[in-house]
């Protein structure tokens, strides 16, 4: 597992694999919602693998479950 330096903290940083298991959806669509900027995605490594901060994919649950709501 990759970590990202916040500040002085190690914040751990989940696959795309990861992110779609807990959001029950396609590895693809990971992708495609973080091009559109949908979900918040960090690149490492030259190759361009992305990895995602577990606080944007808990915002992005919040932010979900309100408009389901409205």
């Amino acid at each position: 597992r990759k970590d990202m330096v916040i500040g002085n903290q190690m914040t751990p940083m989940l696959t795309v694999r990861e992110v779609a298991r807990l959001l029950n959806i396609h590895s693809n669509t990971v992708r495609r919602w973080s091009d559109q900027g949908i979900i918040r995605a960090y690149r490492i490594t030259r190759r361009g693998d992305r990895r995602f901060r577990r606080e944007d994919i808990a915002r992005f649950l919040a932010e979900l479950n309100v408009n389901r709501r409205d």
